[in-house]
């Protein structure tokens, strides 16, 4: 091994751009040969930084993850890909705080806090004095405490807007349509503020001599405020976050699903790129927007935005899958579709869907076996011989089938592959209960 004791500027030279057609073979001066030294000083040091990145998420995925949002904080796509990622190690993502919340992802133990990095419309110099004030003079007990410590030039009314809809209030005050409501009559109570103390006025709040009594701690307490109003709904509050930050922090429509997600075995839309234009792909998605067509001879089709825990795709439905399922198509709606891939012109990947559900009414075929019947050869050939039978035409099965094999003091899950899923689930399970197999309808959503 040849080591590179010092270097030198040369300053402005000549230099060449030498091809080499078949070795990358050097002499050195001390008469070694250096054999394809690119390529393997290249491999060699990508090998050390996979070991190191290898070595950081399987002894502190915590910390290496937050550190991977942090740095990718600024791309929309790849952050809530990683986000997916943390649900997936059990990382929770705790909401932006305004407290606790710093610039970047910052690990807390075993989870991760949002970073103002993040928050669209705050920006590095808003983020800087809010973390200022909070250090100088301790957590913010309300709005208007800290609308009254920051300065309003830096921290803008949108910036405001943004902490409070992404949840950054939420532990001073859960009722984020009220803060919404309240802003105003906050920021103009501030200006009055600031503009009393520009002209050496001393308000009965700042006088020294209340400073260390019970009445100066709740001195925000007669802050002019807007009439009571009710809070937003949980799904208007994730519409708003994901309008502001661009995916869901605090919630998410699909999270109640992941169990039953892991039945289907579905793709996730970042999964895309390596998925064949052939195969027939399942995914369980949120319809975030919807674009009806009417074609020129009068069908209607629809260009959809789906989206899931890991990202977003466009897909189309037309005409002839309209007709089946065009009355699914609505926002928020909760669906596992059915497709396969295609490109447009511009070369960007899409989904032609062939099918939906909604999760909602989509049911499994559970069948319970004993050990006994598990390990019996001809209870086997019968067990597939019937869901083959039930299968009929395999793009239209789409009913997935779960076995719970019972042995002393276990159950054992056994999912089929998507070849032995059903059409029917209710005439399947009367042509299992026929043969003696115990077999019955459970709602996908129920499955834990």
């Amino acid at each position: 091994m040849v080591k590179i004791i010092s270097c030198k500027s040369l300053g402005i030279q000549t230099v060449y751009d030498i091809g080499v057609e078949k070795n990358h073979n050097f002499i050195l001066e001390n008469g070694a040969v250096a054999s394809n030294c690119f390529n393997k000083s290249h491999s060699t040091a990508y090998a050390y930084v996979t070991y190191q990145t290898t070595y950081l998420k399987a002894n502190y995925p915590v910390e290496y993850m937050a550190a991977l949002l942090t740095s990718n904080s600024g791309d929309t796509d790849k952050v809530q890909k990683y986000i997916a990622t943390c649900l997936t190690m059990n990382i929770p993502i705790e909401q932006v705080d305004i407290n606790h919340s710093v610039i970047d992802f910052a690990p807390l133990d075993t989870t991760i806090l949002f970073g103002f990095c993040a928050v669209r419309n705050l920006g590095l110099g808003a983020s800087e004095c809010i973390l200022e004030a909070r250090n100088n003079g301790g957590e913010f007990k309300s709005l208007a405490d800290l609308c009254d410590r920051v300065d309003l030039h830096t921290v803008s009314r949108r910036a405001l807007e943004t902490l409070i809809l992404c949840g950054g209030f939420d532990k001073i005050e859960p009722n984020r349509n009220q803060l919404i409501h309240d802003l105003d009559v906050v920021l103009d109570w501030s200006q009055s503020r600031l503009k009393e103390r520009a002209s050496g006025q001393v308000n009965l709040f700042d006088w020294s001599g209340l400073e260390n009594n019970e009445q100066a701690s709740n001195k925000f307490d007669s802050v002019p405020k807007a009439a009571k109003v009710a809070d937003f709904s949980q799904q208007e509050k994730l519409n708003k976050e994901k309008e502001l930050l661009g995916f869901y922090v605090s919630d998410h429509p699909l999270k109640s699903v992941r169990s039953a997600m892991q039945v289907l075995a579905p793709i996730n839309l970042s999964e895309l790129e390596a998925q064949s234009k052939k195969a027939l792909l399942c995914a369980v998605v949120m319809i975030s927007s919807i674009k009806p067509i009417t074609t020129k001879k009068g069908d209607r089709m629809a260009i959809v935005k789906l989206e899931d825990l890991t990202g977003q795709t466009e897909a189309v439905v037309f005409p002839r899958t309209f007709e089946q399922i065009g009355s699914l198509l609505v926002t928020d709606a909760r669906l596992i579709v059915w497709g396969k891939l295609d490109r447009k012109d511009d070369d960007e990947l899409q989904l032609i869907i062939e099918n939906a559900q909604l999760i909602d009414k989509v049911q499994m075929l559970m069948v319970e076996l004993t050990i006994e019947q598990a390990v019996d050869t001809s209870k086997q050939n019968q067990l597939r011989s019937i869901l083959q039978e039930q299968s009929g035409d395999k793009d239209k099965a789409n009913t997935p089938v779960l076995a719970i094999v019972t042995a002393i003091n276990n159950r054992q899950l056994v999912r089929f592959g998507r070849q032995y899923w059903v059409q029917n689930c209710n005439a399947a399970v009367q042509s299992l209960t026929t043969a003696n197999f115990m077999a019955y309808a459970q709602p996908l959503t129920n499955f834990t």
